[in-house]
């Protein structure tokens, strides 16, 4: 069963390689809020600083993630391309080109975004698509979607709302898809936008899993235990608790694992009996777990897909002929082929003859001898000329053969 998450993978390469999805992949669709952490969220599952910071709106295109484990790099063969850091990433529109750096993977996502959005907080539906090699991940597939606002900033048009969410909802609409609802712990769980999206089209919450955020930014004196809990929005899949790195955290470079250990150490104060069921390791384990499951209750319909669509391009495929094997030989029978034809339509001899007009050979023949006729009797040609103009042009006309005649003489 772990080899259906890159199984999976390679079909969706395919289908971005041939430019069509006529297959409704299983994926994990990251959704939330502007600000909701949703960025944070994917990094430390990721372990590594490679998405773009800032404030406002700071995802502005899809991103599909690919995470896939490869072994240490001791154990590595050729087949993982002889690489010889333990970590890297590559991205679709740079053919051939391994990226080791993160911060040049951060560099590459801001430029991709704003050769295609622009610098002043555009947006597009067009993704950008991350494949992150590493020892520390799970195969998970991930789409980090822009975040849901109100009001238009830069260059985003006044309709800002509806565009991202009409983005959104073309990605949860897909019923192969899990949905990750991201919300902040320090907002009321009832006005999620990131819910009320999955709940219109997931109405019985069976791919939808919550994840709430920020949980040491609560206010003093409270707590988000009802929420995990599920006493005020049940989710049928459950619903993660996790800490984010604070700015000030990433103004300092904390370190990833620092901040994991941070994180557990704050669920096992405030969060004791939850703490082994929260945190971002137990959400990639679980998002691991999740994906692997509904591949596999998708791979029936998947499979029946794939076999009906494979019958259907055969068939089409069989009707273009064999393959061509010699093509100077193919080229010289369809020249000879168009020349018979050509002749055959010329000389009255075709296998279909046409009754309702003139055609080929006798189409011609009528042109010369009717209309191409006609149209030359029509023509008077000393229009316009008096009979001084025509003895003077036979004149300037035979004046070659007389100087002809002078220059033998001379010699």
């Amino acid at each position: 069963m772990e080899n259906l998450i890159p199984v999976i993978n390679r079909l969706q390469e395919v289908f971005l390689t041939v430019g069509a999805e006529v297959i409704h992949l299983p994926q994990i669709v990251v959704v939330g809020s502007q600000s909701s952490g949703k960025s944070s969220v994917l990094e430390s599952m990721v372990g590594r600083d490679f998405l773009p910071r800032g404030s406002g709106v700071v995802t502005r295109r899809p991103l599909v993630l690919q995470l896939v484990n490869v072994p240490p790099p001791g154990e590595r063969t050729l087949s993982e391309n002889g690489i010889k850091t333990e970590e890297w990433g590559t991205f679709l529109h740079c053919k051939n080109q391994v990226f080791t750096d993160f911060d040049e993977i951060r560099q590459e996502i801001e430029k991709e975004t704003e050769r295609c959005t622009g610098a002043n907080k555009g947006i597009s539906a067009e993704p950008i698509h991350l494949k992150i090699f590493s020892p520390h991940v799970l195969s998970l597939t991930l789409v980090d979607l822009p975040g849901v606002t109100k009001v238009p900033v830069g260059d985003q048009p006044d309709d800002i709302e509806q565009q991202v969410r009409e983005m959104i909802l073309s990605y949860i609409s897909n019923p192969n898809c899990l949905i990750l609802s991201i919300t902040a712990a320090n907002t009321d769980m009832a006005t999620s936008e990131a819910l009320k999206l999955a709940r219109d089209v997931d109405p019985e919450g069976r791919r939808t899993l919550a994840v709430v955020t920020k949980l040491d930014l609560m206010d003093a004196g409270t707590d988000a235990m009802d929420v995990l809990l599920g006493r005020v929005i049940p989710v049928k899949l459950g619903i993660i608790g996790v800490v984010n790195r604070s700015q000030h955290d990433i103004n300092t470079q904390k370190s990833m694992a620092q901040a994991m250990q941070d994180e557990q150490s704050f669920l096992q104060r405030h969060y004791p009996s939850l703490a082994s069921r929260s945190g971002s390791r137990f959400l990639a384990r679980t998002l691991s777990r999740l994906l692997m499951h509904h591949i596999r209750d998708c791979l029936p319909e998947l499979k029946t897909r794939v076999t009906v669509l494979t019958a259907q391009y055969q068939g089409l495929l069989g009707s273009c002929g064999q393959p061509v094997q010699d093509q100077s030989a193919t080229m010289l029978q369809i020249v000879t082929k168009f020349a018979t034809e050509y002749c055959s339509t010329i000389e009255g001899t075709a296998r279909h003859i046409e009754t309702s007009e003139l055609c080929g050979g006798a189409r011609m023949c009528y042109i010369f001898h009717e209309t191409f006729g006609r149209t030359l009797e029509s023509i008077d040609p000393l229009s316009g000329l008096t009979t001084l103009d025509v003895l003077t042009a036979i004149r300037n006309a035979t004046v070659t053969s007389h100087t002809a005649a002078i220059h033998c003489c001379v010699d």
